[in-house]
């Protein structure tokens, strides 16, 4: 062999071998590469994902659950949940204690604690806080040698993307002033906040306020001769709010109209979060919002986390924040939480992670993936997933795959606080009515969908078909016999069993539909279903539907609508039947049954009853039960709700869905909360074991180098072994 000839070979050689060295020095497919800054060796950081982008990250505007995975790591409402005590806690957040009201008549004496709600006219709320909590720092508490705003004016928004392109930042205590700031938000005109209307019948002055904000926000347009634009600051210190008083630095005063218990779970929510003045006029600045430096882009808050990269379309990071104060993990729970490792961390200081960094996924099969590699710390279950990742024994336990379990994976499950169901319109001259001929026909259909093949064949199993409108964990939920619904469901050997179809067809042959027909006329009888439609398996689903109705001879027509266009028939009536599905609020049954009330009807008062039914009897119990505590005589009252909607039937209860979750062995503190949005603070990764799976996991497929280096071989040798030859033959 030549020296050429010798010294390519040895190159090829040397250069397969490296990398196949170079392969096996794992994770080769590491997708937060050293590089990128994602995640110095040891730190604390929890690795996700996320699908939808947040369209709100602003205190007063934010309400959907994507929203809350971030707001409720950066604000600090007054309250929060407990980690781990079920029943859900409210426990204080920034506050000394949880405030009890105290209640005053029309002609402003206090009452005793037991008064009647008829007599109650106003309640009063007082808020104290901890001395010492500060905010995360930022541009807008930054100030120059003679203490103004370093950065308000002087075309601050120029060449800055984000906050942190400021080069002062600062800090400032935390004050009541801050969170009346906050409430006189609810009622700013541009921000729209979900809330206001709701709160402006229930807090004094809110609605006052609102008009006064809207007023002066039409002459400040005509005044500038133009329309308000969001340039246009208003200083909400400058208007008064009648119902909410300051005491002293810390402390705040709340007036509430009339009784309602519920407002302290409202207080546990990031709407009543604290926003500084100085950051609302920092972000209300020319040109600031051309460069998305608002509240909604870049959150400011007090609480253990705080924004620091936020691009919607890929990524957005949570980092610890600096100045969070004092606060432990708790150390007690709910039975089991000791065996389940939940009070390993019992005393210390939170938050527990540096980091969490939120990758967008917009399909689920590439989530999955990471997750399966090490990549992803959590996950949920899709259907495209849900065979690898679960087994559902003969007798409907539930366990984890034999793939899962030898990865040390571990599955939580919780029964969400939501319920869906399918609505009747009671205005309906077919469906609707209270006559016991239109409840027959609203409990016949009941019966003839099988809720149970629903979740089966469209949910994985993953939910349980509701009795009522309560979920578990909600007071007044009863399981087992006491909470069956009689006219659905037979009690037979220790489980609720589904009344055979020959049931419902006599009801409806009672409610005038023998056979399905008309008793009188013999037309058959047709129902309308109206649907937003067109999301994955959404045919199948109503195809399902129809064959269920058709059990009992009742022809159904779907009729598929845009939203806007659904909605609109919800708000004039034009519906007959109709599927919708509701979360709760806050662990309240008056959050579940207010959808009934006759108050809240949708087309007599534009609320939420969709139903639009309306018993004077079960509204009488509601305006009792809603404001009473969870005592024995509340529940009875929630019984006897119950029992007169399972008999009216406006809703066909149809299920409370399971939630599934995936983590990894090595994330710590993990426990699912329906209600309590703050949980990152609680979690913690066990960093060497994830960085030894992640190898372990995802060792270089080598074969196809192999391959093609034999292959090389198998092209190089012959054609060396022929060019010897060939020498030999001329060295003779």
């Amino acid at each position: 062999m030549n020296q050429r000839l010798r010294a390519w070979l040895w190159r090829t050689v040397g250069g397969v071998l490296t990398g196949l060295l170079a392969a096996c020095s794992p994770p080769w497919n590491d997708p937060y590469p050293p590089a990128g800054g994602a995640q110095p060796a040891g730190r604390q950081v929890l690795y996700t994902a996320f699908s939808e982008r947040p369209k709100h990250l602003d205190p007063a505007q934010s309400y959907t659950e994507d929203e809350a995975t971030f707001t409720g790591q950066i604000y600090e409402p007054p309250l929060q949940y407990h980690y781990l005590k079920r029943p859900y806690e409210l426990i204080p957040a920034t506050l000394t204690r949880v405030p009890q009201p105290r209640f005053f008549d029309a002609a402003g004496r206090e009452l005793p604690a037991t008064a009647a709600a008829g007599q109650i006219a106003e309640s009063v709320y007082e808020l104290q806080l901890r001395p010492g909590i500060r905010y995360q720092p930022h541009p807008a508490f930054a100030r120059d040698s003679h203490g103004q705003p370093l950065y308000l004016g002087k075309n601050a928004a120029a060449g800055r993307q984000s906050p942190a392109d400021f080069p002062q930042q600062d800090s400032r205590e935390l004050v009541a002033d801050d969170y009346i700031y906050q409430l006189k938000r609810l009622a700013h005109p541009r921000l729209h906040s979900p809330i206001y209307g709701m709160m402006a019948d229930k807090i004094v002055g809110l609605k006052a306020l609102g008009d006064a904000l809207g007023e002066a926000s039409k002459q400040a347009g005509k005044q500038a001769g133009k329309l308000a634009t969001a340039d246009d600051w208003l200083d909400l210190d400058a208007f008064p709010l009648s119902g909410v008083e300051k005491i002293d630095r810390y402390t705040w005063r709340i007036r509430i109209q009339g009784k309602y218990p519920q407002f302290l779970y409202w207080l546990a929510m990031p709407f009543f979060a604290p926003v500084p003045r100085e950051v609302d006029r920092f972000y209300a600045q020319p040109g600031m919002a051309e460069k998305n430096l608002t509240l909604d882009w870049w959150p400011v808050g007090t609480g253990p986390f705080m924004l620091t990269e936020n691009d919607p379309n890929r990524r957005m990071v949570l980092s610890r924040n600096p100045n969070f104060h004092g606060e432990t993990y708790p150390c007690e729970g709910e039975a089991g939480d000791r065996a389940a490792g939940l009070l390993a961390d019992c005393g210390q200081p939170l938050p527990l992670l540096d980091a969490a960094v939120f990758t967008r996924e917009k399909e689920s099969i590439p989530y999955w993936n990471k997750f399966l590699q090490g990549y992803y710390d959590a996950s949920g279950i899709s259907s495209d997933s849900f065979d690898q990742a679960v087994r559902i024994g003969i007798d409907g336990d539930v366990g984890l795959s034999d793939e899962m379990a030898a990865k040390g994976i571990r599955l939580l499950t919780s029964v969400k606080a939501s319920t869906f169901y399918l609505g009747f319109n009671l205005l309906d001259p077919v469906v609707g009515g209270l006559a016991e001929t239109q409840a027959k026909l609203r409990q016949a259909v009941a019966i003839a969908i099988d809720q149970e093949e629903f979740i089966s064949i469209f949910a994985n199993g993953r939910g349980i078909p509701a009795q009522g409108p309560l979920p578990p964990g909600i007071f007044g939920f009863e399981d087992g016999q006491a909470g069956i619904n009689p006219y659905v469901y037979d009690w037979v050997e220790g489980k609720p069993r589904r009344k055979p179809v020959e049931v419902a067809r006599r009801l409806l042959a009672e409610a005038g539909y023998p056979n399905g027909r008309h008793a009188k006329s013999g037309e058959p009888l047709v129902l309308y279903l109206d649907t937003t439609g067109g999301g994955a398996g959404e045919k199948s689903r109503l195809d399902w539907l129809v064959r269920q109705l058709q059990k009992i001879d009742v022809q159904l027509v779907v009729r598929p609508t845009d939203f806007n266009r659904f909605q609109d028939k919800l708000k004039k009536g034009n519906v007959q039947l109709y599927y919708l599905g509701w979360n709760a609020d806050y662990p309240d049954p008056e959050n579940f049954f207010f959808l009934l009330d006759g108050k809240e009807s949708k087309v007599a008062t534009g609320g939420e009853n969709t139903a639009n039914y309306a018993s004077p009897e079960f509204d009488r119990l509601f305006a009792e039960m809603k404001h009473m505590d969870n005592t024995p005589e509340r529940l009875g009252i929630i019984r006897r709700m119950n029992r007169q909607l399972q008999h009216d039937a406006p809703w066909v209860f149809g299920f409370h869905p399971k939630s599934y979750t995936l983590g990894h062995r090595w994330l710590k503190n993990r426990k699912p909360s329906d209600v309590g949005n703050n949980i990152l603070k609680y979690q913690r990764i066990d960093v060497v074991d994830r960085e030894q799976a992640r190898r372990d996991w995802n060792l270089p497929v080598l074969w196809p180098l192999l391959a093609g280096f034999a292959l090389l071989l198998a092209a190089i040798v012959p054609a060396w072994l022929g060019y010897r030859r060939r020498e030999r033959r001329a060295a003779r």
